[in-house]
């Protein structure tokens, strides 16, 4: 009886076999099928220069390719294949696949980077292409040492140093003015939220040394919390901007304002009203 009982525990060796073969798939191959599938890219953060619209579309994994579009009408001027990709038959295509990681301008060169972090140098007048040297690629996306010194103090380890990079993905990145009234120069500039990737403005103020966000996170007026819908943004003048406004006999601007756009769509005046910079609709 004791054997019997012993017996019917026992697991026959097929069977062991088959549990084993069982767990095995049921644990490697979801891995496996994870490993031959790529993420989708990152979204590319298009640039604007002398009026032309830089985007790199990023939806053929054979190729990276940019195309140029007319920043006032969206109508495309050109495309261009800057690298591709070489598909070995043998092995899945989608990890073979290499994208546009960024855009910057230089120069009036177009600086092109890959995932793979080379990088690549196009001339804007003739389309040419040139690679750039590895020790040229590292250092191809703008750095801080571009921007004005204050700038560099507060992402250094002032009021943008826990939070925020500058963000090059118009030009200029940045303008200078009086923006308080306060009679120092204050630096307006691009910035990006790290933590949710939103767009913005920083002033950082000459006097002070302490940035004053607007967008990246923080709503201002109609322009809500990212404004990554604007593509033209410029200085105006303390007298300039009230005529700017239409509201010369009411607006007194204490400081010079920024006029922020979207191409044939809204703009606005941001200005400081003594206590805060405040948001002047300008169109729809």
């Amino acid at each position: 009886m004791w054997a019997q009982g012993i017996h019917k525990h026992l697991v026959k060796p097929a069977a062991i076999v088959r549990r084993l073969i069982l767990t095995f798939t049921a644990l490697v191959l979801p891995l496996c099928l994870t490993l031959g599938k790529r993420t989708a890219p990152a979204e590319v953060t298009p640039v604007i220069h002398e009026g032309v619209r830089y985007v790199a579309p990023n939806d053929d994994g054979r190729r990276g390719y940019i195309e140029a579009t007319d920043a006032h009408t969206n109508d495309k001027i050109w495309e261009l294949t800057v690298f591709t990709n070489p598909i070995d038959p043998n092995l899945e295509e989608d990890v073979q696949w290499v994208f546009i990681e960024s855009l910057s301008i230089r120069d009036n060169t177009l600086i092109v980077a890959s995932e793979r972090k080379d990088a690549y140098e196009i001339d804007l007048k003739t389309k040419a292409i040139t690679q750039l040297p590895a020790a040229q690629s590292q250092t191809a996306t703008p750095q801080p040492r571009n921007i004005p010194e204050v700038v560099q103090r507060a992402l250094a380890n002032g009021s943008l140093a826990n939070g925020y990079d500058v963000s090059f993905h118009l030009v200029p990145s940045y303008l200078q003015g009086d923006f308080n009234g306060d009679g120092n120069i204050d630096v307006a500039v691009l910035v990006k939220q790290r933590a949710t990737g939103k767009l913005g403005i920083a002033i950082v103020h000459g006097g002070m040394g302490k940035a004053t966000i607007l967008g990246a996170g923080t709503a201002i007026g109609n322009g809500g919390d990212d404004f990554a819908w604007m593509d033209s943004w410029q200085v105006y003048a303390k007298n300039r901007a009230a005529h700017a406004a239409g509201e010369t006999s009411v607006l007194r601007l204490r400081g010079d304002a920024l006029l922020v756009g979207k191409t044939e769509a809204a703009s606005a005046l941001i200005y400081w009203n003594g206590e805060k910079y405040v948001w002047l609709q300008q169109g729809d």
